[in-house]
C-alpha cells in the first residue's frame, strides 16, 4: 500500500487491517509514506515516488494498492512507469480517481494490470468495509464484485475530471473500441457538462460511454437545468458516442471494479 496522492490517517489504516486480519489469504501492509505529510501530499513528490517504486518493485508482493486519492499521482506517474522493473511490470495495480493517471499510463504501455478498485481510505465511509472485502475477493480472483455492465468490448474507467486531465497528454492511452465509464463528485453540474465537452471531442472512436454516479454536487446560484444523464446524452450525440446507459461506480463504498481491457 503507498499513496502517490494524499496521505493516509493511520486510524483508517489500522481498520484496514483490522479487517486484513481476518482473511487468512490476505496480507496487507501499509508503506510509511503513507503517512507522511507535505503540504497537500504524503510526502514530496520523490518521496512518494520512492515509495511507489519500492512497492511495485518488491518481489515479496502480489499488487499495489493506492491507499488514497485525492491528487498527485500525475506529479509522478511518468517517473514511476520509467523506473519498474521487470517485477513492477508484472504487477496487478488498484484504484480509482487521482491514481487514473498512473492506470491509464500503465494501460498505455502495457504495462501490468491496472485495475479500477476501492481504495483503502474507503473505509471511512458507510459500508467501507464491503468494499475493501469487495478487493480481497477481486484478489483472490473472485468475480463477484465486477462491474455488470462489462461485455464483449473492452473497458475502462475513470474519474472524469482525471480523464479530462489525461486527454492530449503522455499517459492517455489508445480508448479505440472500448466503453469508457466515468463518474464525478463534488463538482457543479455546469463543470460536469465542460467536462463532457472537453472528454467527448477527444474520445471518438471509442464503443460507447457508460456513465456512473456524479454525487455530491454543490448547490449553485441557479438550477443548470439538466441533470446527469441529460449532459452525458446530450455531449454524447453531439460527439456521435453511443451512450450506454449507467454504470455502478462512483466515489463511494458501491463502487464496482473494472479491470482495465477486461471483456465480460
Amino acid at each position: 500500500m503507498c499513496a502517490p496522492g494524499k496521505r493516509m490517517e493511520r486510524e483508517l489504516a489500522d481498520r484496514v487491517l483490522d479487517l486484513a486480519a481476518q482473511e487468512p489469504d490476505i496480507e496487507v501492509a501499509f508503506h510509511r509514506q503513507c503517512f507522511a505529510r507535505h503540504g497537500h501530499f504524503a510526502g514530496d513528490d520523490d518521496t512518494r515516488l520512492e515509495a511507489l517504486l519500492d512497492c511495485a518493485n518488491d518481489p515479496l508482493t502480489d499488487a499495489v494498492w493506492f491507499a488514497h486519492g485525492g491528487y498527485g499521482t500525475n506529479r509522478i506517474a511518468a517517473a514511476a512507469l520509467a523506473r519498474l522493473d521487470a517485477v513492477g511490470r508484472a504487477k496487478t495495480f488498484l484504484g480509482y480517481s487521482d491514481a487514473g493517471y498512473l492506470l491509464a499510463g500503465l494501460y498505455r504501455h502495457g504495462i501490468g494490470r491496472p485495475v479500477h478498485a476501492p481504495m483503502a481510505a474507503d473505509i471511512r465511509h458507510d459500508g467501507g468495509e464491503a468494499a475493501i472485502r469487495r478487493v480481497f475477493d477481486f484478489l483472490r480472483g473472485s468475480t463477484d464484485g465486477l462491474e455488470r455492465s462489462l461485455g464483449a468490448q473492452p473497458s475502462v474507467a475513470f474519474n472524469l475530471m482525471t480523464l479530462a486531465m489525461l486527454v492530449g497528454t503522455e499517459l492517455m492511452p489508445d480508448l479505440t473500441g472500448h466503453v469508457v465509464l466515468v463518474e464525478e463528485v463534488s463538482e457543479h453540474l455546469y463543470a460536469v457538462d465542460r467536462l463532457f465537452f472537453h472528454v467527448t471531442q477527444n474520445l471518438r472512436g471509442i464503443a460507447g460511454i457508460r456513465l456512473g454516479r456524479v454525487s455530491d454536487v454543490p448547490e449553485n446560484d441557479r438550477p443548470f437545468g439538466a441533470s446527469e444523464e441529460d449532459i452525458a446524452r446530450f455531449w454524447c450525440e453531439r460527439s456521435g458516442i453511443p451512450y450506454l446507459g449507467f454504470a455502478d461506480i462512483g466515489h463511494d463504498p458501491g463502487n464496482r471494479i473494472v479491470p482495465f481491457g477486461h471483456r465480460g
